[in-house]
């Protein structure tokens, strides 16, 4: 099922952040962009690769009014301990999400049935609850915070100016396009 344009599902779980244990549900989520961030597992080899570049950029994510939320199949307690274990996850400032029941992986579609674990899957959800961007990757495969934030400009800015669209590469403050009759096949 394609998930663009399509509201999240209603959840409630336990978070880790900055030193606390924190509840979070859908209504947190609504009135701001926010990014969910699934991996398969604690304690593996890609995922805190993609979690420390993630915390890398997420002071220019809050600049842009933009929640991060990681999320894996650990629980919260599990969570902290690899933050309280692992140089590069002890730098992470955002949410990290328990979902040991797999509700909120089932929710986004990328439970890996059997495995129990999440696939690499990325949404961007815009204030009202619409996941506007989704990238998923198989579990070898790496992603890139620095495109994830192109993306997320990408998608403020379409939000922003009805009517435009961003091309390929689009960087802020870069033309744009207006889709319309006379710019059929001048592209």
């Amino acid at each position: 099922m394609a998930l663009i344009n399509t509201e999240i599902k209603p959840f409630s779980t336990v978070a880790y952040r900055n030193g606390a244990f924190v509840d979070v549900s859908d209504a947190d989520v609504k009135g701001k962009w926010a990014v969910f961030f699934f991996y398969p597992a604690d304690f593996t080899f890609v995922c805190p690769t993609e979690l420390g570049d993630l915390a890398d950029h997420y002071d220019e994510l809050q600049k842009l009014g933009v929640e991060v939320y990681s999320v894996s199949t650990d629980t919260h307690f599990t969570h902290k301990a690899w933050h309280e274990t692992s140089e590069t996850i002890g730098k992470i400032k955002y949410f990290m999400l328990g979902d040991a029941s797999g509700a909120i992986t089932r929710n986004f579609d990328v439970m890996r049935e059997g495995a129990g674990l999440a696939d690499r899957g990325t949404f961007v959800i815009d204030p009202q609850g619409v996941i506007q961007v989704m990238e998923i990757t198989c579990e070898g495969v790496g992603r890139n915070a620095a495109e994830l934030v192109r993306k997320i400009k990408a998608a403020q800015y379409v939000a922003a100016h009805p009517g435009e669209v961003c091309p390929a590469k689009w960087e802020e403050g870069e033309k744009t396009l207006a889709p319309s009759f006379d710019l059929v096949g001048k592209i």
